[in-house]
């Protein structure tokens, strides 16, 4: 603060020197014009009448300048403490963001549009870091949860085997291997998800929505005609064709399609239904089987997400799918959502594509 008074004060003063040397260098040469032109004056006069104009100019320039520096001095300490003030705390608030305390108080910098877009830019600044940190505790929480029963049962296993108490025949190797398999696609998937959302690198090409659905419902009918599952395709047999990934937008309605064949008992339905309107294509996946509480229909795209969480372990998923899913379909300019009438009511996973 101290500085930036200085500053400022010494501005004004350079300014003020520089008009009192050229008020003493320019005045008294116009007076003598003026007075000459003015007639015939006694020499001792007009010697007096100089002096007189020379010395009061200076006087009335000295005084000026004194005034000037003594106000600019007053106004820009005023000016300084209005500002440097705001900016102590918000120097303060990023300390504390610096060592992780995203709860600070953020002042609010109304002097001036600058620094309020400042101060405002900060505060998103610190909601957003508060938003990941709390993010990155839960998917570490989350991810000790979800490693911790596979390797609780490879240990069990391990151990009973090396005691004796597990017979080592093909069962037990076909338990152990079972949870490897858990834990290689639990590995792919976090690495999946994580390169999804900072940014895939999309192979765009143009390519036909009605051979991209009936591919996906060919490649899962296998699945759902051994659990005694309806798959069906609805919608036309031509549409405008879409850029995008063929694998990438494959890998989201595979996702789509087995979310709704675990979560579908035996004898249900599920049909994939492509649709377009206006410059918009839809691809959705519905299923009658148990369907979302109102308060799961966006969670189910958080990480590790389970709606039911007693199915853990034991349903096949890791709980990354539709994160994956959504993050692919954001990154084609789309939306993916989902929409449920309540437990037991079914749900529906839609896709939103922009068409070429």
């Amino acid at each position: 603060m101290t500085r930036l008074t200085v500053a400022q004060v010494l501005v004004i003063a350079a300014g003020s020197v520089t008009l009192a040397v050229t008020g003493a260098l320019v005045a008294p040469g116009l007076f003598r014009t003026h007075l000459a032109e003015a007639g015939h004056v006694e020499p001792t006069v007009r010697r007096h009448v100089e002096e007189a104009f020379v010395s009061s100019v200076l006087l009335s320039l000295a005084v000026a300048t004194l005034a000037a520096l003594l106000a600019a001095g007053i106004l820009s300490w005023l000016l300084v403490r209005r500002i440097a003030a705001p900016v102590r705390q918000l120097a303060a608030a990023a300390d504390a963001v610096a060592v992780g305390r995203y709860d600070v108080s953020v002042p609010t910098m109304a002097f001036g549009r600058e620094l309020e877009q400042l101060s405002r830019a900060f505060g998103h600044m610190a909601h957003r870091l508060a938003d990941t940190d709390a993010a990155r505790t839960r998917m570490l929480a989350d991810l000790t949860h979800e490693l911790r029963t596979p390797l609780a049962t490879l240990t069990a296993y391990i151990d009973g085997v090396e005691d004796g108490v597990i017979a080592a025949d093909e069962a037990a190797w076909s338990t152990m291997r079972s949870q490897v398999d858990r834990l290689r696609r639990l590995a792919t998937d976090m690495r999946q998800v994580t390169d999804a959302q900072e940014g895939l690198d999309l192979n765009l090409r143009s390519l036909d929505p009605v051979r991209l659905a009936h591919d996906a419902v060919a490649a899962a009918a296998p699945r759902y005609t051994a659990k005694h599952v309806d798959l069906r395709y609805q919608g036309p047999a031509r549409t405008t064709p879409v850029t995008g990934d063929p694998d990438r937008l494959s890998q989201v309605l595979a996702n789509l399609l087995d979310n709704a064949l675990r979560h579908t008992p035996s004898g249900g339905h599920v049909q994939l239904q492509l649709a377009q309107a206006g410059s918009r294509l839809t691809l959705a996946v519905t299923d009658d089987g148990e369907g979302l509480p109102a308060d799961q229909v966006e969670a189910v795209f958080e990480r590790f997400h389970r709606a039911d969480t007693a199915r853990a372990g034991h349903d096949g998923g890791s709980g990354l799918g539709l994160t994956i899913a959504r993050a692919i379909v954001h990154g084609h300019g789309g939306t993916l959502t989902a929409a449920s009438h309540g437990p037991g009511l079914g749900a529906t996973f839609t896709i939103s594509l922009p068409l070429r």
